[in-house]
């Protein structure tokens, strides 16, 4: 019995990689095509089926791609050129995909901003990447106008509403109106590679302010493509997206690896516990994407609805057990796996494809030459990793944890194997562990210590650094640490102040 289960495990395993391999392994034969491009032929191909729905609005393929046509026109209208960089804080929505497909399409890079940040913490990721324009949604009018003044760059960029609002910018949304959504001439555009820039992805890492991971259009193809094979997405799926769109899961996952497969996405603005179930039933949807501790705040709600209204439960059931979610923690009583875990910025994917508790994935011992990954001692006290008498790394063995890194390669026929870094030069020195197992060689650190078992099944045990985990979001102790100290100093003025009678 015991045998016949782990033969099972191994053909889900083996039926699994191939899913995702067969996903991915054209990108880099095709290096002239990317996303925008697959978009468009998407919507040649789908035409009036619904592609992403949402309260705020509903696109059809061949919509979704006529608005980024006009956002396109909008962006090459205003100045925007290849390698340009627009910056865009908006809530969810279908029109946010639409616009930075469309930013792409014309060459430009697109900085995802995170919606939650203010002040000089928003203008300093603002800052880092220079943008020429910033698209700001009208509800986060408030909150990109506290850091504006803070954006270091030069020249300042333009600031754009998405939306009626109160300040006194110009409407993006109203200009792309004006604009046609026919497709630019072929002449008339840049020629785009895999190798170009695509997005910027904030990740806060384990120290310090956020770091703009740069994302190109290679990472941004088979992250979309190899988790619609991964997840064997069907046309008939529909996608349940409440995660932030500025997160490679939300933004790159739940909203762009469903169309691959000429599947729809159900877009919220938010993620809401008490909302999901009855929501996932209510739209039908088949697929949701996880991220954090999103799980564990839906179990007390099932097990609410489980008792309150059995026939509801029902449905619920029938859905949860055909539906399959990405990303959950196998502890968690809910009848879904894990089934891929990608690093946003780094090389370094791991899928668990035949549903192992508690396993965030697996690399048989006959696919480490095709993905290097390894296990290395880590020293927790000074943060690093443990080097032998020779100066080398030394490989953890089973069980026993350490620091996961992967294999950074240069080469042209193996795009995977590469790490863009940030924006940032100095964080991406940071990331690259040099000269680990020979003289000359270079490795992405995850920042994740795991354990790797004698099958080849990894499972996380920490983060490295002094982080903490906030709705989905690594939160740096060094950042809470400054806002206390701001909030100490303006405590201690104001008793001056009171003190002298000011």
């Amino acid at each position: 019995m015991a045998a016949r289960s782990r033969l099972a495990k191994e053909a889900a395993y083996l039926a699994g990689m191939l899913r995702a391999l067969k996903a991915t392994t054209h990108i880099g034969r095709n290096r002239n095509r990317v996303f925008p491009h697959v978009i468009a032929e998407l919507a040649d191909k789908h035409r009036g089926r619904t592609a992403l729905i949402s309260e705020r609005e509903t696109f059809t393929y061949e919509e979704l791609n006529g608005r980024a046509n006009a956002y396109a026109r909008w962006a090459r209208a205003n100045g925007v050129e290849k390698g340009d960089t627009v910056a865009l804080m908006m809530a969810n929505r279908p029109d946010y995909l639409a616009f930075w497909v469309g930013i792409l399409r014309i060459g430009g890079a697109v900085a995802l901003l995170n919606t939650n940040l203010t002040g000089q913490a928003l203008a300093h990721c603002v800052s880092i990447v220079k943008p020429k324009h910033v698209v700001v949604g009208a509800e986060l009018e408030a909150a990109y106008a506290s850091a504006h003044p803070f954006v270091a760059s030069d020249p300042a960029p333009r600031v754009w509403r998405h939306g009626p609002g109160e300040e006194g910018w110009p409407r993006v949304d109203e200009a792309a109106l004006e604009q046609s959504q026919d497709p630019i001439p072929a002449d008339e555009l840049p020629t785009l590679s895999i190798e170009d820039r695509a997005l910027y992805i904030y990740t806060s890492g384990t120290t310090g302010l956020p770091k703009a991971a740069n994302i190109n259009h290679y990472r941004l193809m088979a992250i979309s493509h190899g988790f619609c094979g991964a997840m064997g997405i069907r046309p008939d799926d529909r996608m349940y997206e409440c995660l932030p769109m500025y997160h490679t899961a939300g933004g790159v996952i739940a909203a762009g690896s469903p169309l691959i497969a000429g599947a729809s996405v159900v877009i919220r603005e938010r993620f809401q516990a008490s909302r999901f179930w009855d929501d996932v039933v209510e739209s039908g949807c088949t697929l949701a994407q996880y991220i954090g501790e999103l799980c564990r705040y839906l179990v007390p709600h099932a097990r609410n609805r489980l008792r309150e209204a059995p026939q509801a439960a029902a449905r619920l059931r029938q859905r949860a057990s055909a539906g399959r979610v990405a990303g959950v923690r196998a502890a968690l009583p809910h009848p879904a796996r894990a089934r891929m875990v990608p690093a946003t910025e780094g090389n370094v994917a791991l899928f668990n494809f035949d549903g192992t508790q508690g396993a965030v994935g697996r690399i048989a011992w006959y696919l480490k030459r095709k993905f290097p990954v390894k296990v290395v001692r880590f020293d927790v006290e000074i943060g690093e990793p443990v080097r032998g008498p020779d100066g080398f790394c030394i490989e953890c063995g089973p069980e026993e944890a350490g620091e996961a890194v992967g294999l950074i390669l240069n080469d042209p026929s193996k795009p995977s194997a590469r790490f863009e870094g940030y924006a940032d030069p100095e964080a991406t020195k940071r990331k690259i562990l040099t000269d680990a197992f020979e003289t000359g060689d270079r490795w992405f650190r995850t920042g994740d210590l795991m354990r790797r078992d004698e099958r080849g099944y990894f499972f996380f045990v920490d983060r490295i650094g002094d982080t903490f985990r906030w709705k989905g979001e690594n939160v740096a102790t060094s950042e809470v640490s400054e806002a206390i100290s701001v909030f100490r100093r303006q405590g201690r003025q104001c008793l001056r102040r009171g003190a002298t009678g000011l």
